[in-house]
């Protein structure tokens, strides 16, 4: 079928107008009148289903629509003729370019509130040892009943090597597609309660902490058996077939990439997605059904031992891993081991893996936290032969050539380093020795090292999230918000305004201004102790519950859009029923790349609508309505 789409829309001087259809960009032709259009020779109906018109300006998209055109051609139609009209916000006052599909957030002025929590942290009667989709359920129910509107999780993505401790690391994925098969329930899957399988469950789930390689070698084995058990049944199954045409794009590649890791059939793999897709969306239907929005994280890195880096390596630069600078809090910085983006790679087709990647979140979250957003804008990048993050240079860079370094006076020894992406060019190290420098040679470094680290790239990287962010934000109808803190350049709040991702607020690090509305703020994250942790490390003791609901109402009462606290804060309002060791509670130690992702919460999550906790109810849905967070 042939189509033509025409629209008619008024520009400025050195914009244009493209048709997306499919991730593809269709420039178009300006005729008399402000009319644009263009002619696909060769339209599909999937083509017509989803489309929409962009404004571009000198290769950067600057204007998108609030929601996406649909059509249906009529049966047997050999040509179609598409006029639209330019789709603006119909609602007065919202704050957003494009319609989110969780419709509260696009209500002006709205303000919520939510829970952060890792998904393996979850505990409850009926699981085995780590937390599980299903044991979303009742954490649903509490956050329904107290007002809230939100869910945080951290990366839900298969982690899975060997069944060991690195395994744990939710921020290390084999599969930016595939989900966890940690989470699984098992008897969700045929297995049924024996007496063997209760005394298996009472041993893990008694744990205080999670015992990560036990629990997988334990839950694997039952997961083997269901699928002897029954696996051929389903893969004939109706729904099977459905699944695996609606993930075809990733789940051959990945079920391949496992098999030959695990020596199994591949069958075995897409049936456990299978299984951990319909448990999965299972509690996200139910939640939406509450009120309740789940909100994703996607990390900024992929590993190099991944399903993506095996089968495309063409989109990684696998000789060399991303991380951090030193900071306050690693002296040594950080190194996180995954390889960096081959951007200008993915850039040519319109970073179609991003928005495959997206939109497969978008099945069960309605918000995401992009993990490190300046790496859409630039990366710390180590080479791979190195460990600590102080060997690091920012890639893209403008270096400086060995001659103006030598014309400055300077040395190279000591100052600088070479940028592997640039041979001859040379960066500032971010640690340098100065002790040999003459007092007008350390001046006239400082003065280049401060221009290199915080002026001379703002434009450049600017420009450089301008080409990425608002092609992946338009993939999706999901909130966005990005993770902002560290050493962040000019450019990152501007770019983030204008393409309205919220910011990422906390009290311990002030960034210098109150907080904006367009933000989520927090007490605390899951690199950082809790509130009652970081009284008790700054000598001050356990804070009784009357000091944590001051600080949780300080964070309430702000202008920001989302107040979301990990669920070991909001808990601590509670002082019979929270942790009466508070040191135990934190999460990650950013520092440590060996962290075993351990903590699990200390009580079950059922505990949590019992007469007894009626106290924490209360306070927490009294402290949500006081500041006008309430949701239902």
């Amino acid at each position: 079928m042939k189509a033509t789409f025409k629209i008619n829309y008024q520009t400025s001087w050195g914009e244009s107008l493209c048709l997306i259809s499919r991730d593809v960009k269709y420039p178009m032709a300006w005729n008399e009148g402000g009319i644009w259009t263009v002619r696909l020779p060769r339209c599909t109906a999937a083509d017509l289903k989803d489309y929409t018109y962009v404004v571009m300006a000198d290769g950067l998209i600057r204007r998108t629509e609030w929601k996406h055109h649909s059509r249906k051609a009529e049966a047997g139609a050999k040509e179609i003729l598409c006029e639209d009209a330019w789709i603006d916000c119909p609602i007065a006052g919202c704050p957003f370019p494009r319609e989110h599909q969780a419709a509260m957030f696009d209500r002006p002025g709205f303000r919520g509130a939510g829970t952060a929590v890792p998904i393996f942290s979850l505990r409850t009667e009926k699981d085995f040892g780590i937390g599980e989709f299903k044991d979303l359920r009742p954490l649903v129910d509490w956050a329904a009943a107290t007002g809230q509107c939100m869910i945080q999780l951290l990366p839900i993505n298969d982690t899975t090597r060997n069944g060991g401790w690195a395994d744990s690391y939710p921020y290390s994925p084999v599969s930016t597609f595939a989900l966890n098969p940690m989470y699984i329930n098992l008897q969700g899957i045929g297995i049924r309660e024996t007496a063997a399988f209760r005394k298996e469950r009472r041993e893990l789930n008694a744990l205080k902490e999670i015992d990560y390689p036990l629990v997988f070698a334990r839950k694997m084995a039952y997961i083997r058996k269901a699928f002897e058990a029954q696996g051929a049944k389903d893969l004939a199954g109706a729904a099977f077939k459905k699944f695996s045409r609606e993930n075809s794009e990733w789940l051959g590649e990945y079920c391949e990439f496992c098999a030959r890791r695990d020596k199994l059939e591949t069958e075995y793999y897409a049936w456990m997605q299978f299984h951990l897709d319909r448990q999965l969306s299972e509690e996200v239907d139910y939640a939406r059904s509450k009120g309740i929005s789940f909100k994703g994280d996607l990390p900024i890195g992929v590993s190099a031992d991944s399903a993506e880096a095996y089968r495309h390596p063409e989109l990684f630069n696998l000789d060399s891993s991303t991380g951090a600078p030193p900071d306050f809090f690693s002296a040594d910085g950080q190194n996180w081991g995954f390889p960096t983006y081959n951007w200008e790679e993915m850039a040519k087709d319109d970073y179609a893996w991003w928005k495959a990647r997206l939109r497969k979140m978008s099945r069960y979250f309605d918000a995401f936290r992009i993990d490190h957003i300046l790496g859409f804008f630039r990366i710390w990048e180590i080479p791979a032969e190195c460990s600590s993050g102080q060997y690091g240079h920012f890639n893209p860079a403008m270096p400086y050539s060995r001659q103006e370094i030598l014309d400055r006076g300077l040395p190279l020894e000591g100052l600088f380093h070479e940028d592997p992406r640039h041979p001859g060019m040379y960066q500032p190290l971010i640690t340098p020795d100065k002790s040999g420098l003459e007092d007008w040679q350390r001046w006239r470094f400082e003065e280049l090292y401060t221009d290199f680290f915080y002026h001379r790239h703002e434009s450049f990287w600017k420009r450089n999230a301008e080409h990425k962010l608002p092609e992946l934000l338009g993939a999706t109808g999901m909130l966005a918000c990005g993770e902002d803190l560290g050493m962040v350049p000019d450019c990152v709040p501007v770019v983030m305004e204008h393409e309205r991702i919220l910011s990422f607020e906390m009290a311990n690090m002030d960034k210098g201004r109150p907080w904006p509305y367009l933000s989520v703020c927090a007490s605390s994250n899951h690199d950082m102790p809790t509130l009652r942790m970081q009284k008790a490390e700054e000598g001050k003791g356990d804070p009784e519950p009357w000091e944590i609901r001051r600080i949780l109402w300080d964070h309430l009462k702000s202008a920001s859009m989302l107040a979301v606290f990990p669920i070991q804060d909001w808990v601590a309002l509670d002082g019979g029923f929270r942790n009466p060791d508070c040191m135990c509670e934190r999460i990650n130690f950013p520092a440590n790349p060996q962290n075993h992702w351990k903590f699990r919460i200390h009580f079950n999550l059922e505990e949590l609508m019992a007469d007894e906790t009626s106290g924490l109810r209360v306070a927490v849905e009294s402290l949500i309505k006081d500041s006008d967070r309430y949701c239902r």
